[in-house]
């Protein structure tokens, strides 16, 4: 009974220290805002989003999942995370970016785990937006029109071939407009009939609260997962990110 006690208590001070590493408040400048979400499947997780100003006035957001889910994850997920920082401060980006990431990955991390990637580049004056993706759930991005567009360019994920190769890909945002990146514990949670939320499910919502700012709408959606699953445990872990150009 000690010994359980000791790691839970463990597990409570893995999970602040890790909550801490990632961004909690809104980000907000005169032309974008954006937010990330996170609830794990267990007290720990592997799933993991940033949001990073950059000095010539770029966002960079990302997102990212970690295979499988509780400690293991956890901590290839912190190691992720301090290797795209730095690597990210040395002046790295987009392709080059991820190529280097992939890289450090294959060598430090054990060779049954990989990990998906959706990092972009939003530039706030005139809404291009620069994204790779490593083999994660396509980006949604929320047109002024209503309409909800897929980003379904990307490559393969990283951790499984040390010279993988990757390509940047770009869209625009309209002022008004914003790109939804999220994990696949959105989409896959399921309720007692086995009945998954799917990304159709996602989208539903995104259109409902298309007012709203990436906060709110952050919270709808994994409040909407949850009574989704209603008293169904949550298979893994549901992470989202909204990044929204002003109008």
């Amino acid at each position: 009974m000690a010994d359980r006690l000791s790691l839970k208590n463990d597990l409570e001070v893995a999970r602040s220290i890790q909550s801490a590493m990632l961004p909690q408040a809104t980000y907000s400048d005169p032309c974008l805002e954006a937010f990330g979400l996170t609830r794990p499947a267990n007290t720990v997780g592997g799933d993991f989003y940033d949001v990073l100003p950059r000095p010539d006035g770029r966002l960079v957001v990302a997102l990212g999942d970690v295979a499988g889910k509780g400690s293991p994850a956890a901590l290839l997920m912190a190691l992720l995370l301090a290797i795209f920082r730095t690597l990210l401060d040395e002046g790295l980006e987009g392709a080059d970016l991820v190529r280097r990431l992939n890289a450090q990955v294959c060598r430090h991390a054990p060779g049954s785990r990989f990990i998906t990637l959706f990092v972009a580049a939003c530039d706030p004056c005139t809404g291009r937006l620069v994204y790779v993706n490593a083999g994660h759930m396509p980006a949604l991005v929320h047109r002024n029109s209503g309409e909800v567009e897929r980003l379904t360019e990307g490559d393969i994920a990283l951790g499984m071939f040390e010279h993988s190769s990757y390509s940047a890909h770009e869209t625009w945002l309209q002022p008004g407009e914003s790109v939804v990146l999220y994990s696949d514990g959105v989409t896959e949670a399921e309720n007692h009939q086995g009945r998954p939320f799917e990304e159709s499910g996602l989208i539903k919502v995104i259109r409902a609260h298309s007012a709203a700012g990436p906060r709110e709408l952050a919270h709808a959606v994994v409040r909407l997962v949850e009574e989704h699953a209603q008293e169904t445990w949550l298979a893994d872990d549901v992470t989202l990110l909204v990044l929204r150009r002003k109008a």
